[in-house]
């Protein structure tokens, strides 16, 4: 029965609640759970369906560019090959086929054989003489090793370009110099404590 309280706001009893089946039977509600899986079925089985004609498709476009299946592009099984890297016959085999197939190929090693050959035939320059072939009628040249040309350039030095003859001066020009010091004496260059050090040197001489 209602009542009133103060402010004549009207409170309700609580309402009355069934008992009479042991359980809570309003919570749970078994038509929407059915609804939802039969919806999520219909909409993976569609996924799928779409899918694999999709697939399907697609398959069938890239046969028709590609051309009938040749011995180029059939599938082959390699379990009969075993392993390679302990089998020296197909070794054999593979670098055979390798060296028949047209250029350019692709590398069986990473490069790692590549590289390997062509630091050895670097050494060979390196570390051995040999003839410079020259042209036709020139003397032949020698290759020497490395380690015999670094001693010949420590005890002769590098050669020297030489000196180049400088034209005359034109009628009013002067010969270009250098206004020292270059900087405010904050940060000096290299050629201003060259200078510096020359003058003083040369104050020395003079004391």
């Amino acid at each position: 029965m209602p009542t009133h309280n103060d402010h004549g706001d009207s409170i309700n009893e609580p309402e009355a609640v069934d008992t009479s089946h042991g359980f809570e039977n309003t919570d749970v509600k078994v038509t929407g759970i059915v609804v939802f899986l039969t919806s999520l079925a219909i909409f993976v089985a569609v996924v799928g369906v779409l899918s694999y004609g999709i697939g399907m498709a697609i398959n069938s476009h890239m046969n028709k560019e590609d051309g009938p299946t040749n011995k180029w592009s059939k599938s082959v099984d390699v379990r009969p090959l075993g392993d390679l890297a302990s089998n020296p016959a197909m070794q054999n085999k593979l670098a055979g086929m390798t060296q028949q197939f047209p250029t350019p190929r692709l590398q069986t090693d990473d490069g790692n054989e590549d590289v390997a050959e062509l630091h050895q035939r670097e050494d060979l320059l390196l570390d051995n003489y040999s003839w410079v072939d020259g042209p036709a009628g020139s003397p032949r040249r020698v290759r020497i090793p490395i380690e015999r040309a670094m001693e010949l350039i420590a005890k002769t030095g590098l050669p020297v370009a030489p000196a180049t003859d400088r034209a005359a001066l034109m009628t009013g020009d002067k010969e270009p110099t250098v206004a020292v010091p270059l900087t405010n004496g904050f940060a000096r260059t290299g050629y201003e404590h060259d200078q510096a050090i020359a003058q003083r040197v040369e104050s020395g001489r003079h004391e």
